[in-house]
């Protein structure tokens, strides 16, 4: 098809004797200098040649477009009707035969420049776009940490962009010592992939992805089941004829880092029309599939660099955080070693605190119905609860696995005095025994016996009932009122030492220890204990945290605060207190109630460690809602922390 010259003239009009010369020079692209691209370009291209009759009056039948030059014969100045983007040429009244065939050259050559421009400036506005959408592509695939997600997102874009139906893409990596080729992830718009099973592959040149692996070279092939003649690799036709589909045109190219190093293979396939959005098949392939050109292989290509940039970030950032993962295991393992009774008291708080941030992310109504956390602050959550009480290691060992109220060597101090006033009465029944004989002889000796025997005794029996009520009071249990004053007692009593000396049984100090409430440790214990919060914030205040994870230590240091400013260490209420370390501090508790039995305390089976979560919420202390939320979606169960009777 030819660019056409539209005749429109009236009788008035002498079209008569142009005619031959028109028809002699006749209008073809042949004959219009070096048009030939004009049968490329745009074969719709006229020249319109008017009379001014039709000029003046007959404005309705003239279309005029980009693709449409005007020769008016006989104007002596332009219309000024005409729109701005027709093509006026003047030519003078009555003009030669060769003037308006010049004329009208000119006309469609004017018309070829300018659809070339057209056409360059339309390339140049989708290479600019495409560019645009490749750099946007890049600074999102920058800011992905979840490698699935990093790689789902590139083998997505690069479909997207070059309007790919399918597409797979592959990751070197090594197995058994030697380099194979990972099957990452596979995306089909036509078919179904989603029992797609990540699988490793031997690098040869016999598969499309092996062979650029290999050779590092771009493979844009038209037809998929009809290669060079001589081409390594062949096509694995399993999947189309399993599937009704056919694979026609791909690209395959190499992901290459920084260093020129093949790191991944992106393989594209069957690039659709434009606008064509229906699923393909074998039937349809054939007229809906076109072959990749030279500027998508470009694109692909800068795409494809900048995803391996990214991949590589990715896995060195993995990397990273793995290393610093058992970084804080190995920590926290350490710490829990110092006091064998709480083992694996972080892991199960950092299950119970994440678990419940989940919980509270999801629900849509209540006091935190709008709350949200991001993948990020999961993991802040998370580090903050498995380090919450790495400040122990600032704490002195003995005050750490204390288990009685009084220091083992303190009650064996206790043991011995008791041990020697019972000797000490035990040789005193003796030597009265033996005073007795001296001065009475065998004269009523039995009966003096059996006496001092019997006083003996009863000494004994009180001493014994006094160390067992002493041992008793050492342990970490509630005492009533009265069995303090009995201690008072106790501490008044004295005995003469291997000197002579008066001394002290139970001495005040002992006897202040043995009657501690609650718990086991006094005052200044109790204060040394709770410094570890002051010691983990010092501590993992000194880490240089990055920016999604620079709350750990602040989240940490609030655990052990109650909403009424009766916790510690700074005595923060409700609204200085981060949500975060309120499920902390809901989390915590709950373990130390239900972990097994400890030295101290006796483990309680959940139901009644809900019942004393609910009292200290009614207290207080602890947050309604989100002790609510940890009972109502039994977040213990979820995490895996639940004790039974």
């Amino acid at each position: 098809m030819t660019p056409s010259l539209t005749l429109l003239h009236s009788d008035s009009f002498p079209i008569g004797r142009y005619a031959e010369a028109l028809t002699r020079e006749s209008i073809d692209s042949r004959r219009l200098g070096s048009l030939d691209q004009l049968r490329i370009a745009d074969p719709a291209l006229r020249v319109v040649l008017v009379d001014p009759a039709i000029l003046d009056g007959g404005r309705e039948t003239l279309t005029l477009d980009t693709r449409t030059a005007v020769v008016g014969v006989g104007l002596d100045e332009q219309p000024h009707w005409l729109a701005q983007e027709s093509i006026y040429l003047h030519v003078p009244k009555d003009p030669a035969a060769a003037v308006l065939l010049s004329a009208i050259k000119r006309a469609f050559q004017f018309l070829y420049q300018k659809q070339r421009a057209d056409h360059l400036e339309k390339q140049l506005g989708e290479r600019t776009r495409e560019l645009r959408q490749v750099a946007e592509v890049g600074a999102a695939l920058s800011t992905v940490r979840d490698h699935s997600v990093l790689l789902t997102m590139i083998l997505s874009k690069a479909r997207e962009l070059s309007r790919a139906d399918a597409g797979s893409l592959y990751l070197l990596d090594e197995a058994g010592g030697r380099k194979v080729l990972r099957w990452k992830l596979a995306q089909n718009d036509s078919i179904d992939v989603e029992d797609f099973e990540e699988r490793v592959l031997p690098i040869t040149k016999k598969s499309l992805a092996g062979y650029v692996a290999l050779t590092a070279e771009t493979l844009v092939i038209d037809d998929a089941y009809n290669l060079p003649p001589g081409a390594e690799y062949e096509i694995n036709r399993s999947f189309d004829e399993k599937n009704g589909y056919l694979t026609k045109s791909l690209l395959v190219f190499p992901m290459t880092n920084h260093a020129g190093e093949i790191i991944g293979v992106l393989q594209l396939i069957n690039r659709r029309t434009a606008g064509m959005n229906a699923r393909l098949n074998a039937q349809n392939v054939p007229d809906s599939v076109v072959p990749f050109d030279d500027d998508t292989a470009d694109i692909m290509r800068a795409l494809a660099s900048q995803a391996a940039v990214a991949v590589e970030n990715n896995l060195l950032y993995e990397a990273i955080e793995r290393l610093f993962e058992g970084f804080v295991t190995a920590a926290v393992t350490a710490i829990e070693q110092r006091d064998p009774t709480t083992s694996g008291h972080s892991f199960r708080v950092a299950d119970l605190t994440v678990e419940l941030a989940r919980v509270v992310d999801r629900i849509d109504d209540g006091q935190y119905r709008e709350v949200r956390f991001t993948s990020d602050q999961i993991r802040e959550i998370r580090y903050a609860s498995l380090l919450h009480d790495f400040g122990k290691v600032g704490v002195r060992e003995q005050v750490l696995v204390k288990e009685k109220k009084l220091y083992p060597q303190q009650i064996e101090i206790v043991r011995g005095r008791f041990e020697f006033v019972m000797k000490a009465a035990e040789n005193e029944a003796n030597r009265r025994k033996l005073e007795y004989l001296l001065q009475h002889g065998r004269d009523g000796f039995d009966d003096f016996s059996a006496r001092a025997d019997a006083e003996l005794e009863a000494e004994l029996a009180r001493l014994r009932k006094d160390f067992a009520f002493i041992s008793q009071s050492n342990e970490p249990t509630v005492l009533p009122e009265g069995d303090f004053n009995y201690l008072q007692q106790l501490a008044t009593l004295d005995f003469a030492d291997i000197r002579g000396e008066r001394r002290r049984l139970l001495d005040p100090e002992e006897a202040r220890i043995l009657s501690i409430r609650k718990g086991n440790l006094d005052a200044a214990e109790r204060v040394e204990i709770e410094s570890h919060v002051t010691h983990t914030f010092n501590f993992l205040q000194k880490i240089p945290w990055t920016r999604d994870l620079a709350s750990v230590a602040e989240i940490a240091y609030a655990h052990h605060e109650k909403l009424n400013g009766r916790g510690y260490p700074r005595k923060l209420t409700s609204t200085s207190i981060p949500i975060q370390s309120r499920m902390m501090t809901v989390s915590d508790i709950y373990d130390a109630l239900t972990a097994s039995d400890r030295p101290y305390k006796r483990a309680v089976p959940t139901e009644r460690a809900l019942d004393i979560l609910r009292m200290e919420m009614n207290d207080g202390l602890l947050d309604p809602a989100i002790v609510g939320v940890f009972i109502e979606a039994k977040v213990y169960e979820r995490a895996g922390v639940l004790r039974t009777a």
